[in-house]
């Protein structure tokens, strides 16, 4: 039985790209970013893995952070153990949560356990060698049929919360690794401390690890809202995958996100992506029940910058931050207002009609006297419409205005294309 993570409710998600974020890249320089990150509401930090890297069949002068090399121990590039030990200690007297990338589907060609134990591995019947992971051939795979291999991939999960308490892992591919292995290491590794467990894997893919893990991705949601963006989608059959993801239930959460590291850097920003509705389906990662991921520098926004893999690619930082009230006031709101507690049974999250359910989102989610309503065009045109159901009365605040509006003699609506309105009660 795993121990219940109570703050994973509330919490949003900043993904940090240690090696791009500052011109230092190291933990003492991202340290300097805190004051700003709490200021807009984040709460959880995910590092990208801060392993060293594996030197052989590296890729691009400085390799991939998913290539490790060791376990337990930090990426010089990054710093040393103990400034990360002291980065966490000054993360958490601020409030923060931190949550580190787990890849425990595979490691660098030259891991310390290529050498120790090479029974860890799978190997390549053709050849004898280490087995390479599916389509990359700077990593190979560990063999979770052997028992000794899981206890010690679970020491080395243990030794960052019991050395570095840290509060959770992201873990990379999780559907690539064995169900049963993710069910013992939670319960194994949970002795020491309740956790927050998010799993890169879509639950409507694989719903079996939805049982372990508090959140998973939305890939589907991810892919199809490009493909309505790209006008090879209709808006209905997007309601329809929305409408699936909900019969999951709360037992676990969805992470609702438009941008990555993986897809900033191979598929474009959310900007190349989405065009003028990447700020609504940012409104949208926030506001529908479950937990927002946001990526370093969304913030700016990173509108047609995608930041190398491999090699140095400092993040072109300006002075302005132009959408740090946007995301201030979400964040802000998602963490405080009742109505928006992700993967809560006591929350309510259903659709509204209106005459244009073609062309816009509309939702309310309610826990019981507290409310909040969304509405987001996914229309290309300037639309006015109003919004059909007696629920809907009383006086709302919206979010980015501050305006008010009394629903029950007001139920009209004007959005410019791609435009988005959120009231709270």
């Amino acid at each position: 039985m795993t121990i219940p993570c109570t703050w994973k409710h509330t919490t949003n998600i900043y993904e940090v790209n240690l090696r791009q974020y500052t011109p230092e890249g190291t933990f003492k320089a991202f340290a300097a970013q805190l004051s700003r990150l709490k200021d807009m509401g984040v709460e959880t930090l995910w590092f990208m893995p801060i392993t060293p890297i594996a030197h052989k069949k590296m890729k691009g002068s400085l390799g991939s952070q998913y290539a490790a090399a060791d376990y337990t121990s930090i990426n010089p590039e990054f710093g040393s153990l103990k400034d990360f030990k002291d980065f966490v200690e000054e993360a958490h007297s601020m409030g923060f949560k931190i949550i580190i990338d787990w890849v425990a589907n595979h490691t660098g060609w030259d891991h310390v356990w290529t050498l120790s134990n090479p029974e860890f591995y799978r190997k390549n019947p053709d050849t004898g060698d280490f087995q390479t992971a599916s389509g990359m051939d700077d990593i190979i795979e560990l063999n979770y049929s052997n028992h000794e291999m899981r206890l010690a991939m679970i020491e080395a999960m243990k030794f960052w919360v019991r050395e570095i308490n840290i509060d959770g892992f992201r873990c990379d591919l999780a559907a690539w690794v064995q169900l049963d292995f993710w069910q013992q290491a939670r319960t194994a590794v949970e002795q020491l401390k309740p956790l927050f467990w998010l799993g890169e894997f879509d639950e409507l893919d694989h719903p079996e690890y939805g049982k372990v893990f508090d959140a998973s991705y939305v890939w589907n949601w991810m892919h199809r809202t490009k493909d309505f963006c790209d006008g090879n989608l209709s808006f209905v059959e997007l309601k329809d995958l929305l409408v699936r993801y909900s019969e999951i239930g709360d037992g676990a959460m969805r992470a609702w996100f438009t941008s990555n590291h993986d897809e900033n850097t191979w598929n474009g920003t959310e900007y190349e992506k989405y065009g003028i509705f990447a700020q609504a389906l940012a409104v949208f990662s926030v506001t529908w029940n479950g937990v927002p991921l946001i990526y370093n520098g969304q913030e700016i926004p990173l509108r047609t910058k995608r930041l190398e893999f491999f090699e140095k690619d400092t993040i072109p930082w300006t002075d302005t931050f132009e959408l740090h009230d946007f995301y201030k006031k979400l964040l802000t709101l998602k963490s405080t207002h009742p109505a928006l507690r992700g993967g809560d049974s006591n929350v309510c999250t259903y659709l509204l009609k209106t005459a244009v359910d073609d062309r816009v989102l509309v939702y309310m989610r309610v826990n019981g006297e507290a409310s909040v309503l969304t509405v987001i065009s996914f229309s290309r045109e300037q639309l006015s419409f109003n919004i059909n159901g007696e629920s809907l009365s009383g006086t709302y605040t919206e979010l980015f205005t501050g305006s008010k509006k009394n629903f029950s003699s007001d139920t009209e609506f004007v959005l410019e294309r791609g435009g988005f309105s959120v009231f709270y009660s």
